[in-house]
């Protein structure tokens, strides 16, 4: 049978994986009558809840006599490090482009490395049943991106096919005709996208996607670029420099069949499989037969640019909503999670059963809290840090620095400048973007941007739109200022009490509601000055048998300020941390006695 290997490039909510389901259910992946959940290709109940793919999944199906493996790849930057090595498995990709945003930040990330490594991309205009859809518009901003990103001749000559992903039609023009479903798609891949390459001699594949499965250990996806493989084989594995990492048999060889993995004989050059049976082999390495001595070139795994600690919760309350709380349990978790995650990297804390976790960014960082917390962890995170590195040559503190593209309503700009330039960012270019709103383009350092995105809604009342790129190492940009507001801190531990709380309004905002159980340490709400404040939360109203002239009157709370994980990591200062259960988010102070609290304080002014 042919072959034909594809990737699916879009940016976050473009519609990708609402393009593969309909591939799925069109080319007959699917019975008529299987049942089968909206968006298929994101199946972990996180993907679900935010629809952004986290992680890289492969699937294929048959159009007429040709296979066509489909790679889904994540448009998020926090996962970015997935899409480079995505993109040396396949010989083709469709960049999939909303008909009235545009192409954006992650289009450009993923579309540079498809260009720069020769492919040569069909471009699809999706959703343009939209009232604000404007696809010549958009076919224009594609074509000046590629021009940008030194596309050759031949790659600025793209195929364009417009369409309704949720409609599930594709045509040669934006307005149709829609009578023919996907057929056009699938013709021009066919017709479009070359064989895939085999190269000659013995068998070598590259890993490129790796995952842990309960049943049959580690499981490394991976391209065939020459020769073939059968279960039950000798190979050996070599790092990205031809180091060999381990000699083993392969156990099993499974192909991608609709969206299932179905267990092969034989799987050849070309062919995209998932290979079990080896405990070491690693996205970027090469797996091949003994006798062959050169591994396959391979992308470098991207550095982490933010780390966090993760360590035991050791509040008043730990164990009460969580039954996974001791070292041993987060230790293996964290490393299995490491395993399976090769942007992630877990190293043991010194002097403590803490674990410092880095990886590329808060998004990534947090989806793995939240998966965590849903499986019954309780944990005390510290808040992200960045990953500082040392020019080799001068000995200069380099910081990681990040390409963010805000679109915003034109009457919000100005505030949207002034924080990003408080930030320490630099602003690249301000351009209208349409319908009254302008795109701004800063660098800016990772440190500034923590925290940045709840804020940056506040300022453009929800109207404002940021993605975020890793862009480089750049030299040290400086202090930035942090929170400028203390906190209230409980100094009882109990419930909170509604007439306490009513009483205390006017020293700053709650953040948390009448009858929630509070401890000695447990930061209760933002204090309106720059200092911490400690406060008694659990205090009733004096009963008398004296009666006042007036009614008592019901008392009237102010809302509590919602920290949601997201925003709660964000909030916390160097001394503070998140304690996360399955059923809360807290904030608290490091040290809950406040005597350490000040003897800590204390010994940091001495060494500062």
């Amino acid at each position: 049978m042919k072959l034909r290997n594809i990737a699916i490039i879009a940016h976050v909510d473009h519609g990708k994986t609402t393009l593969v389901d309909q591939l799925l259910r069109q080319s007959g992946a699917f019975r008529d009558n299987q049942r089968v959940a909206e968006r298929v290709m994101d199946s972990n109940d996180l993907e679900k809840e935010r629809g952004i793919t986290i992680l890289a999944k492969a699937t294929s199906i048959v159009w007429k006599d040709v296979r066509i493996n489909i790679v889904d790849t994540p448009g998020h930057a926090d996962f970015g490090g997935e899409v480079e090595r995505i993109l040396s498995m396949v010989d083709g990709a469709i960049v999939l482009v909303d008909a009235a945003e545009g192409p954006m930040p992650q289009t450009k990330f993923v579309v540079g490395k498809a260009l720069k490594i020769g492919l040569r991309p069909i471009v699809c205009i999706n959703k343009v049943d939209k009232q604000d859809s404007r696809p010549s518009e958009v076919i224009n901003e594609v074509f000046d991106l590629f021009a940008a990103l030194d596309a050759t001749d031949e790659q600025l000559d793209f195929p364009i096919i417009y369409g309704s992903a949720k409609q599930g039609w594709m045509a040669d023009a934006p307005e149709g005709p829609q009578d023919q479903a996907m057929a056009p798609l699938f013709d021009l891949v066919v017709k479009h996208v070359p064989e895939p390459r085999i190269e000659e001699g013995k068998f070598r594949m590259l890993g490129t996607l790796l995952e842990a499965n309960p049943y049959l250990g580690r499981l490394v996806t991976g391209r065939i670029f020459a020769g073939s493989i059968k279960p039950n084989q000798s190979v050996k594995v070599l790092d990205r420099l031809g180091n060999i990492v381990e000699q083993g048999r392969v156990s099993k060889i499974l192909a991608f069949r609709g969206i299932e993995r179905v267990p092969v004989e034989e799987a050849e050059a070309g062919d995209i499989v998932a290979i079990a049976g080896l405990s070491k082999f690693n996205v970027a390495d090469t797996m091949c037969v003994p006798e062959v001595t050169e591994p396959l070139q391979a992308q470098p795994i991207d550095p982490p640019t933010l780390s966090m600690t993760f360590m035991v919760n050791d509040s008043p309350l730990a164990g009460t909503e969580g039954d996974k709380v001791t070292s041993r349990v987060i230790r293996d978790r964290l490393f299995k999670e490491a395993e399976g995650n090769v942007a992630l990297r877990v190293d043991s804390a010194p002097n403590s059963d803490a674990y410092i976790v880095s990886g590329r960014g808060e998004l990534q960082l947090a989806i793995l809290i939240e998966q965590m917390r849903r499986e019954g962890f309780e944990l005390g995170v510290s808040r992200p840090k960045v990953v500082f590195q040392k020019d080799p040559e001068t000995g200069a503190l380099l910081e990681p620095i990040e390409e963010v593209v805000i679109d915003v309503d034109e009457e919000h700009s100005g505030v949207v400048v002034q924080k990003m330039s408080e930030r320490k960012a630099d602003m690249i270019e301000m351009r209208p973007s349409g319908g009254n709103r302008l795109r701004l383009v800063f660098h800016a350092p990772t440190r500034g941007l923590i925290g940045y995105q709840g804020e940056l809604l506040t300022d453009t009342r929800g109207t404002a739109i940021m993605n975020r790129l890793f862009h480089n190492y750049s030299e040290y940009k400086g202090e930035i200022a942090g929170r400028r507001n203390g906190v209230l801190i409980s100094n009882e531990a109990g419930e909170a009490v509604t007439y306490a709380m009513w009483k205390l309004e006017d020293r700053g905002p709650m953040m948390i509601e009448p009858g929630w159980k509070v401890y000695r340490g447990m930061i209760v709400g933002e204090h309106t000055r720059d200092n911490d404040l400690e406060i008694n939360v659990l205090k009733g109203k004096q009963l008398t048998n004296v009666r006042a002239a007036g009614k008592d009157e019901a008392v009237r709370l102010t809302p509590p300020i919602r920290m949601t994980l997201e925003k709660a990591l964000a909030y916390i200062e160097d001394d503070e941390l998140v304690e996360v259960t399955p059923k809360s988010v807290r904030l608290r102070k490091t040290y809950l006695d406040p005597n350490d609290r000040k003897r800590m304080s204390r010994s940091k002014e001495v060494i500062g």
